[in-house]
This record gives C-alpha cells, sequence and structure tokens, in this order.
C-alpha cells in the first residue's frame, strides 16, 4: 500500500470546524501538518543542542535551553489538536518529519557555546520564516489558526532574541550575520565574527 505524505480530503471526517469547508481545512491541516514536523524536529534539535553545548558560559545556555524545548514540545501538541478538530489526522511521526521536511538536519555535534548559538541564530531565522509564510497562507482562510501561529511565532521570536542575545556585541553586530550554513554561523560566532 502506498503511504500517503500529505492529508488529503480522504484523510479528513466528513465534518471540519464550523464555518469553514472542507477544501479549506484541508488546506489549513496540510499547512499544519509541516509545521507540526518543523516543531517535532525543533524540539528534537534544541535538546540535541541542550545535550551537546559545552565549553564557558555552558549552564547558562543548557538551562536557557530546556523552556524553549517544553513550549516547543506544547506548540506541537497545539497544531496536532487543530489538525484534528479541523477533521483530519496529525502525523507525529519520525517519518512524518522525514516526509515533511524541506530544511537540513541540525549538523553541529558537540560544541562550543558560541558555535551551537550561532546555528541555532539561523535555525531560527528559518524556522520563524516558515512560520510567517504559513500565517500568510490561512490568515484568509482560517483566522482562528492564523492567531494560533502569530502566537507561537512571537514567542519564538523571543527566544531567537535570548540566542542573538549571546552572540550580538555591544555594538549591536551579530558575528553570524550574512551566513547561510548552521557550520557557517557556528564558525563565525566561534570567531567573533
Amino acid at each position: 500500500m502506498a503511504h500517503r505524505t500529505r492529508p488529503t480530503v480522504g484523510d479528513m471526517t466528513s465534518f471540519t470546524a464550523p464555518g469553514l469547508s472542507i477544501e479549506s481545512a484541508t488546506t489549513v491541516s496540510t499547512t499544519l501538518q509541516e509545521r507540526l514536523s518543523a516543531l517535532n524536529d525543533l524540539h528534537l534539535t534544541l535538546k540535541h543542542i541542550h545535550w551537546n553545548v559545552v565549553g564557558a558560559n555552558f549552564i547558562g545556555v543548557h538551562e536557557m535551553i530546556d523552556p524553549q524545548v517544553e513550549l516547543v514540545r506544547g506548540y506541537a501538541d497545539t497544531l496536532a489538536e487543530r489538525i484534528a478538530t479541523l477533521g483530519s489526522a496529525p502525523r507525529g511521526t519520525a517519518k512524518a518529519i522525514e516526509d515533511d521536511r524541506s530544511w537540513s538536519d541540525y549538523s553541529l555535534g558537540r560544541d562550543s557555546v558560541a558555535a551551537h548559538l550561532g546555528a541555532l541564530d539561523l535555525v531560527y531565522d528559518g524556522f520563524v520564516s516558515s512560520h510567517r509564510d504559513a500565517i500568510a497562507k490561512i490568515g484568509e482562510l482560517d483566522p482562528i489558526t492564523e492567531d494560533i501561529l502569530i502566537g507561537q511565532t512571537a514567542e519564538l521570536e523571543k527566544f531567537q532574541w535570548f540566542v542573538r542575545a549571546h552572540l550580538e556585541s555591544n555594538s549591536g553586530r551579530l558575528p553570524t550575520s550574512g551566513e547561510s550554513s548552521e557550520a557557517g554561523a557556528a564558525e563565525a560566532a566561534r570567531n567573533g565574527g
């Protein structure tokens, strides 16, 4: 049997939230499924960083990451429940992450605080941009879901600010500015730009 990676109308119940058509609910659910997989991946990436960060300021960053992990886990649960509310079946498996992935796997292992925070800044750039794209895509279809994503994005932007505060110079410059890869951002952060 062929495995479908995206919800289709056939995967949906015969009902959805009041005021939404099945077609609109399918579009929203498909968008949310990609965001659910991205949140599940982000949660794993944050735990990976939590376990592999070393060096000066280790404990501060190690402890800063845990609240981010918990919030991201909660966000994934919120989106999965929204998908179910809209009449579709959320997929929270490792295979779903793999199938829905349009981004590269996190590339750093055991490394310094600066390196991981430099790479994490780029992760948040991509994640927040993708969440904003989802907001734009579904805003006219479902303002309830749009509101959920807006709230999540605001908190994720705040977490990125926490990360950047560790990297930023007193003149307001980020050493990772202009870097397009995690490895490049990590190297720039290690070297202070």
